[in-house]
């Protein structure tokens, strides 16, 4: 239980800084006082330091508080999430797992949606992981001999577009977009992309363990000699075909950007704590 001091005992203090030769107002009034009564010896002015000091705020990124309201940084949350996907592995097929990430996919109307990415030395899948239920909602398979081609590159926007992102970003390309409808392409719920993109989490910075596995180039070192031995090793249609690497621009094809706008602003795409709603 909290309580407030008492009040005995505090002194005025002035508020004349060291080595000011010129006094203040408060200074002068005592020096008007003393003028009054010559006989009175001068009057002494105590002074205190000061014990207040002032600390820049610091990145929200690396602050506990703000850190912990992403669910992913829980103790034993992604661990958990690990587990599960190495079971189902385990279950459905005998691939060996050659790594997990923790990224940011960009769907194609620029919203931000938080997954877990899997490399076997077969498949790519890509994970919706509800970090508060800790259970997977969606698990995506790409044959890694479907993927051609991967870029490399900053974001890019078209002129007019009112909500743009900065940063690098990744594109697997197991599709061409040429291909793909005009419904699918201006649907932002469709799942018929021929392409994922992907940045780095938000958490990247808050642990040893969230920047191993949060880091784009780390993920792009493992993921490119996967694609590369699948294709070799691959005895269908796929096999003889070769992998591009661009570095180019990624270009997202938003104009308005609304619907973006407020889910990245808010988080929506993450698994985080929102805050208390009763009383």
């Amino acid at each position: 239980m909290s309580r407030i001091g008492s009040f005995e005992g505090f002194q005025p203090v002035s508020l004349k800084q060291e080595g000011d030769d010129q006094p203040l107002e408060t200074d002068q009034l005592s020096i008007e006082v003393g003028d009054a009564d010559m006989d009175s010896a001068p009057r002494q002015i105590s002074r205190q330091p000061s014990v207040t000091k002032s600390t820049l705020y610091p990145n929200p990124y690396h602050g506990p508080y703000i850190s912990r309201k992403y669910f992913v940084t829980r103790p034993g949350a992604i661990e958990t999430a690990m587990e599960d996907l190495k079971a189902h592995i385990a279950k459905t097929s005998e691939e060996k797992i050659q790594g997990f990430w923790l990224l940011t996919e960009i769907d194609h109307w620029n919203n931000e949606k938080e997954r877990i990415l899997l490399v076997t030395d077969k498949t790519l899948m890509i994970c919706k992981y509800d970090f508060i239920m800790l259970s997977c909602v969606q698990l995506q398979h790409i044959p890694l001999t479907a993927v051609h081609r991967i870029s490399l590159g900053k974001f890019a926007f078209p002129g007019m577009s009112l909500d743009k992102r900065q940063g690098d970003g990744l594109r697997i390309y197991w599709g061409s977009p040429e291909q793909q409808s005009l419904l699918s392409r201006w649907n932002p719920w469709s799942t018929e992309m021929p392409y994922a993109t992907f940045t780095e989490h938000p958490v990247k910075y808050t642990s040893e363990q969230f920047l191993e596995i949060c880091k784009l180039s780390g993920f792009t070192s493992k993921l490119v000699p996967a694609i590369q031995n699948a294709l070799k090793s691959s005895s269908g249609s796929e096999r003889g075909k070769g992998l591009m690497v661009l570095t180019e621009p990624i270009l997202i094809e938003t104009y308005m950007g609304l619907m973006s706008f407020i889910g990245n602003r808010n988080k929506l795409g993450y698994s985080l704590a929102r805050g208390s709603i009763g009383f």
